[in-house]
């Protein structure tokens, strides 16, 4: 068999070569350089990212016959064999296979052995938290102090599974998912130089498809080739994927601002035809309506240059309320649509969720840049204030009255025109008057409040009393063990009623019960406050 995958003949022989994990490549460039060598060293990431190149460069790095170099000739006897597969010196164990301590011991009996052709002896364990527990005891004391001349290359996909013993004893590298950008780039780079006919946004789908994994992308690539020998395009790739044309969401949404129910459904029939995937589709929704609420945010996106004109009209024509509400209905029903009876009807619901939740602007809230529930819940505790302004009507002003007369139960209008505040006030609420003549007041406390009363606070009432009646008034405040009607107590129960209406206005707002069905929600009721 002649040909060779592209995700073998293009893996990177020299550390120059590795992309997207530049900061691995410093740390190590630089140690290389100044002989600055760890014993043990630990790669960490997802798969197809370098864990095993850069362990495979790094075993030529220190056994390259010129030297100990960052950059390896590659055509020397030890280089070559590396590359080959065929070096003695570098042992690559894949611990998923090899997870019995009896491996592990006869790996360690072999260890104090010298090189046979180069500088070190290279053990790559691969998948390495795949060890037994009794398996990692065994490497424990000769990964801390192994021969000078023996070098431990780990890579896992799962640096949690590691014991910390193992981790506290190695140099560890974390390698990060490729950007799509880069990985877009090394795609162009292959088709070229491999004389593939490619279209760049084809790429641009398969560097995505691809979740960081610059391997993934080039099996990937392979299959694409395999798929459309002539040339790689946008449209043949979005059939191999599964996926959909952007321009079919974009359709889809400018059916929704237009409130079109039925384009909508049409839509969704024709991309049934292809046998497009709905999981697929709904995963691209999510990127395009992100892509959407960044224009309207920051004024920047991630999207195709060709797409730019079709993406910014509909940041125009939606509202970020709408796209973050649109976004959460269409995250939730990724969720369920496994439940659905078929995933055409799974997203066809989906889309007209949006449709029927999608806010109606009014005037106001134009202005207001909210969404109908919110105005309805301000209008319903609108409603609860009002309705408390009428209930505490005040009476005219009492000090233009000729003489302080009034009934006990207008004890609370009066101290609302006081001006008292502090322990004085709070010591006026919670009386209740008795007694009332032209120079005498005479209030009542309940005992239970009696280590609220001294001397100075009831000065305090007193000298407003004179100032508001601009007479001599003298003050009493005797103590009682009956319940009292105080103004406390009438504000707490005026309160209770008030949260109670307003509960049962917001609790049955056709807005809000949509809302609280959509997301499953429960109404907060402490959260209430139609006091203000």
């Amino acid at each position: 068999m002649t040909y060779q995958a592209l995700a073998r003949k293009w893996r990177p022989r020299l550390l120059k070569e590795v992309i997207g994990q530049e900061h691995v490549l410093r740390m190590l460039t630089n140690a290389l350089d100044q002989q600055r060598l760890h014993h043990a060293y630990l790669f960490t990431g997802t798969r197809g990212v370098g864990k095993t190149t850069f362990a495979r460069i790094l075993a030529k790095c220190l056994n390259c016959e010129t030297s100990i170099t960052s950059t390896p000739c590659g055509t020397c006897q030890n280089c070559a064999a590396i590359d080959a597969g065929r070096c003695l010196d570098l042992l690559e164990i894949d611990a998923a296979s090899r997870t019995k301590v009896e491996d592990t011991r006869e790996l360690l009996d072999n260890i104090h052995y010298q090189p046979s052709q180069g500088r070190y002896k290279v053990y790559l364990i691969d998948e390495v938290h795949m060890l037994s527990g009794h398996s990692f005891n065994a490497l424990l004391k000769t990964l801390e102090e192994p021969p000078p001349y023996v070098i431990f290359l780990l890579a896992t996909t799962d640096p949690k599974r590691l014991p910390v013993t193992i981790l506290s004893r190695c140099l560890q590298f974390n390698l990060k998912c490729i950007p799509v950008t880069q990985i877009a780039q090394q795609l162009q780079s292959i088709c070229t130089a491999e004389q593939i006919s490619y279209e760049i946004e084809a790429l641009h789908c398969l560097a995505q498809a691809a979740n960081g994994s610059l391997r993934d992308a080039l099996s990937l690539l392979d299959q694409a080739i395999a798929f459309s020998p002539q040339e790689i395009t946008t449209v043949n790739i979005k059939q191999m994927l599964g996926s959909i044309e952007q321009d079919a969401l974009l359709r889809l949404l400018q059916a929704l601002v237009a409130h079109d129910g039925k384009k909508i459904i049409s839509e969704i029939a024709q991309l049934a035809e292809f046998a497009a995937d709905f999981n697929q589709a709904l995963e691209d929704l999510l990127i395009l309506l992100h892509q959407i609420n960044l224009i309207q945010m920051i004024g920047d996106s991630t999207h195709a240059p060709d797409q730019n004109e079709k993406i910014t009209q509909l940041a125009k024509d939606f509202t970020a309320e709408d796209i973050q509400l649109y976004y959460q209905i269409a995250l939730i029903g990724r969720r369920d649509l496994a439940l659905a009876p078929n995933p055409q009807l799974g997203f066809e619901m989906i889309l007209l969720r949006m449709l029927a939740f999608r806010p109606v602007a009014t005037e106001d809230s134009q202005k207001k840049n909210s969404i109908p529930f919110t105005i309805s819940a301000k209008q319903s505790l609108d409603k609860v204030k009002e309705q408390r302004a009428i209930c505490n009507t005040e009476t005219p002003v009492l000090s233009e009255l000729s003489e302080p007369r009034l009934p006990s139960s207008q004890w609370p209008a009066l101290l609302s025109q006081l001006g008292l505040t502090g322990m004085a006030y709070a010591l006026a609420i919670n009386c209740n008057l008795v007694n009332m003549t032209p120079d005498k007041i005479t209030l009542a406390l309940s005992a239970q409040h009696e280590p609220m009363l001294n001397k100075k606070l009831v000065e305090r009432i007193e000298q407003a009393l004179i100032q508001h009646f601009n007479k001599t008034i003298q003050l009493a405040i005797t103590l009682i063990t009956a319940t009292l009607d105080t103004p406390l107590t009438q504000q707490q129960q005026a309160d209770i009623a008030h949260k109670t209406t307003a509960t049962e206005i917001i609790k049955n707002d056709s807005e809000i019960q949509k809302i609280m069905h959509l997301f499953d929600a429960t109404l907060d009721e402490n959260s209430i406050n139609a006091t203000e």
